[in-house]
């Protein structure tokens, strides 16, 4: 095992798991768990802490905004309160409009269904992205969020590697090719690998402790 592979082993052993995963999506290919992960991605942009977005993201679960439907047709304070139990205050107001506005849309262009939206897309990445872009409070980075956590269950997407993925792989000294990036993955998967190259490029201690550990 080279010193790339230990590297890897290392970071997947400390930090392998997706962010849906951590957030109690059990993710495939199915409208509400796609759904539950385009809401994580909007909370996961937000300039807050990646603990409250996903503690929020579970609470919204609980309050049964788990669908566009619901969510769509919940009353705005609703959304506002699980968001406050989430602790995203910070922007609760805003994001409870969006969220609202974004399940609206996805309702009447999709059905409610964002493979939908993948099928529109017809395999081109520039298209799924521009696609997703359209939901209110989806920008550049909710979308690479997105696709980051989708390529486990929309291949054609993978490897997806964004600037934050590589921003972690250039800490640990890893290659900055995705094709390479992904080999270094093997079973684990490009989605599980990128989830913890994000940790590393957001946190400095995941970094080192990987590094010490792959020594």
């Amino acid at each position: 095992m080279d010193r790339r592979e230990r590297v890897v082993h290392a970071l997947l052993d400390a930090h392998g798991r997706t962010f849906a995963d951590e957030a109690g999506i059990r993710l495939e290919d199915a409208p509400q768990p796609l759904y539950r992960l385009l809401v994580l991605s909007q909370l996961l942009s937000a300039r807050i802490r990646g603990a409250i977005a996903l503690a929020t993201a579970r609470a919204l679960h609980e309050a049964g905004l788990r669908d566009p439907r619901r969510m769509a047709g919940s009353p705005r304070r609703e959304r506002v309160a699980a968001l406050g139990r989430g602790g995203y205050r910070r922007y609760d107001e805003r994001t409870a409009t969006q969220l609202g506005d974004a399940a609206a849309l996805l309702n009447e262009r999709w059905g409610g269904d964002l493979r939908r939206l993948r099928r529109e897309a017809a395999g081109e990445l520039p298209e799924l992205r521009r696609l997703l872009r359209e939901f209110p409070g989806i920008g550049p980075a909710g979308a690479d969020i997105f696709l980051r956590e989708a390529q486990e269950v929309w291949p054609e997407t993978a490897p997806y590697l964004d600037a934050k993925a590589l921003q972690g792989a250039e800490r640990l000294n890893l290659p900055g090719d995705p094709e390479r990036l992904a080999e270094l993955a093997g079973n684990s998967g490009t989605a599980v690998l990128a989830a913890a190259l994000v940790r590393a490029a957001v946190d400095g201690k995941v970094a080192e402790d990987t590094l010490r550990r792959a020594a």
